[in-house]
């Protein structure tokens, strides 16, 4: 089978404010050193997808750049990541008004692959898959359409779409972010009042049956139009995915889901080395700890850590921690660059985190300035605050990319 993945990484990401405020949610980092689009891609190369295909509109330029700069496939093995960024064409003058809309908008270009199968695919959540398994479910049950659904509980339904199955697999009801409970009571698995199938975005598509969905439909999204519209006239099947699955749609899921990888054990682990995941190659120095006690940490490449201790933290790529700084519960995205000359920069203070700072369940983004003494943490305020330096979201404080905090700043 002749088969292309199609990576939907065009949404606004609203949601993640403040850290889509200049890129997109794919392009937001990730475990220190990857980024969430990395996840998907990853996905389709371990499982021979080398035809891939990446949506894309809102704050796409540090996405196209870090896809440019990683998924270089040679001549003899075949292959290629490539971007199909919205446009203006002499049939459409307007943005991506959904899902469906940009993949209808951007098959033209696919199409030149003659695949048989599509495989679409989120760019903005964490978790590992064999694709194949999906195909291969796809193929036995004669599906036309088959989605990959994964169990969840009660409170989590709510915000998911929801799908009920036959004995056969094969869907015959779709409900979108089902809020009331009589109608969650009739979507249950074998009439558990705890266990739901919900949708994980992924879809395996027969080529000439999503050719004729789109064409005959102009609805703009798949899980809310063309899904639910599709049980009634094709054979709908699900494929349920028993592995770890995370949808990074809030604050406070990317934080948690971060903070997750540093667990002894965690549920998603990046130290698989059958199914890497890959990201972009970066020629960085090891990271130098001159005095910082290390506990349950993710400390990436080409860090300098001289302070008091790190605990159950991920650190990004170039971070610096000053001396005496404590570092708990939180994700420093790191920087882009290091200081060679710091005369030349209009800031009187370096970047990365100053001396004897208190830095607890935050998430500092890209190049922030960090002065000497600031102490942040959510303890005592609002679930939901904005200013100036600082936002704080589900409980989670963010200090976004580029900002200055001056030194004894409270936070």
């Amino acid at each position: 089978m002749n088969v292309v993945g199609l990576i939907l990484g065009g949404g606004a990401g609203t949601r993640l404010q403040p850290l889509t405020r200049e890129r997109s949610k794919p392009a937001v980092p990730v475990a220190g050193k990857f980024r969430l689009v990395d996840i998907p891609i990853s996905n389709c190369i371990n499982s021979g997808i080398r035809n891939i295909f990446l949506l894309t509109q809102y704050n796409s330029v540090s996405l196209h750049q870090h896809i440019a700069a990683t998924y270089r496939f040679d001549q003899f093995s075949g292959g290629h990541v490539r971007v199909l960024a919205a446009e203006q064409t002499p049939d459409s003058d307007v943005w991506f008004q959904g899902t469906a809309d940009a993949v209808r908008r951007s098959m033209r270009y696919f199409k030149d692959d003659r695949p048989d199968l599509v495989v679409i695919l989120s760019g903005d959540q964490l978790y590992r898959m064999n694709v194949q398994e999906v195909i291969d479910t796809h193929l036995k049950s004669g599906a036309e359409i088959t989605v990959s659904t994964t169990p969840v509980d009660r409170e989590a339904a709510r915000s998911l779409g929801i799908m009920q199955v036959n004995d056969q697999g094969q869907v015959v009801q779709f409900v979108e972010k089902p809020a009331e409970n009589a109608v969650l009571d009739g979507l249950a698995v074998n009439d558990r009042q705890d266990a739901f199938l919900a949708s994980m975005g992924i879809y395996v598509f027969n080529m000439d049956v999503l050719c004729s969905l789109l064409e005959q439909n102009n609805q703009t999204d798949f899980g809310k139009h063309i899904i639910p519209e599709a049980i009634h006239s094709h054979r709908v099947f699900s494929h349920v995915f028993e592995g770890y699955w995370e949808d990074i749609g809030t604050i406070r899921s990317f934080w948690a889901a971060n903070l997750a990888l540093t667990e002894p054990v965690p549920r998603f682990s990046f130290y698989d080395t059958d199914q890497l995941i890959y990201t972009r190659m970066r020629y960085l120095p090891p990271s130098k700890v001159n005095s910082c006690e290390l506990v349950q940490s993710l400390i990436s490449d080409g860090c300098i850590l001289s302070g008091e201790r790190i605990w159950r933290s991920v650190v990004g790529l170039r971070s610096i921690v000053g001396e005496g700084s404590v570092v708990e519960e939180s994700i420093l995205m790191g920087a882009d660059f290091y200081e060679q000359n710091f005369e030349s920069y209009t800031s009187e203070i370096a970047l990365g985190i100053g001396k004897n700072c208190t830095i607890r369940k935050a998430i500092l983004d890209k190049n922030v300035r960090i002065g000497d003494g600031v102490f942040i943490t959510p303890e005592g305020k609002p679930s939901e605050v904005d200013e100036d330096l600082f936002c704080i979201r589900d409980g989670i404080v963010v200090i976004p990319k580029n900002t200055v905090i001056p030194d004894g700043t409270h936070i």
